[in-house]
């Protein structure tokens, strides 16, 4: 059964995206949605001994409505202080240089965009951990028009997808109906939130992967392992 799984790009996420790209055939960097404050397409948490603050890449002056691939990264040297912010957190962690490895195999390429850098911290982490989907699109260069959940579908048509896995917030706007008439099957996925090792205090499993990556190394595949769930068994 082909599965396609659509996400705009986040920075270094957390495990339960990471389980997304596992269950994908082909997975589709939604690169042209339109960027809003808030989200995650810039920042994520980390786990420190101060608790959880956001891991934030600082962004030059954007304009309302800007797409994710038409934003840009500040000019000053963030990725510096990130790294350094990154071996001070994780000093005490096994796998720590593993980890800085990861991030400086990232942050050694100029990237156009914020679209691009997300989206190479997905996939970096992706490869990591040995769970590269087999094929990787760009919606950007799909040429698919539409808003919403008839865009998402018209994605999976335009690949042949058979099933369609997503995470929670898609419920809020996906017309399940209509990929039922299409022949593709929705499933939302059931996070786990497997415990693993972690410094600083009680599990939390709301931070970014590169927290896995230094504690447990690329063992830490074991615990990315969620299955899913139909659309109507979910919605009850």
């Amino acid at each position: 059964m082909k599965t396609v799984v659509i996400s705009q790009p986040m920075y270094f996420p957390w495990v339960g995206m990471l389980e997304q790209m596992r269950l994908a055939d082909v997975f589709v960097h939604l690169d042209d949605a339109q960027f809003s404050k808030g989200g995650f397409f810039n920042r994520v948490q980390l786990k420190t001994a101060a608790g959880t603050p956001w891991f934030t890449v600082p962004l030059a002056e954007n304009k309302l409505g800007q797409l994710l691939n038409e934003i840009r990264m500040a000019e000053h040297d963030w990725r510096r202080k990130q790294l350094a912010t990154l071996k001070q957190t994780y000093a005490a962690a096994p796998h720590v240089e593993e980890m800085l490895g990861l991030v400086e195999s990232v942050f050694k390429n100029e990237h156009e965009s914020l679209a691009a850098l997300s989206a190479a911290s997905v996939e970096m982490l992706a490869e990591f951990f040995e769970i590269t989907p087999k094929e990787i699109q760009w919606s950007s260069a799909m040429g698919v028009e539409g808003t919403g959940s008839a865009r998402v579908l018209a994605v999976c048509e335009a690949l042949g997808a058979e099933r369609y896995v997503t995470g929670h917030g898609a419920r809020e706007y996906l017309n399940h109906e209509s990929f039922e008439a299409a022949g593709i099957r929705v499933e939302y996925l059931d996070y786990q939130k497997r415990e693993y090792p972690q410094l600083h205090g009680a599990f939390t499993p709301f931070v970014s992967a590169l927290d896995l990556a230094a504690n447990c190394g690329r063992a830490g595949r074991e615990v990315i392992d969620s299955d899913t769930v139909y659309w109507k068994d979910f919605a009850r």
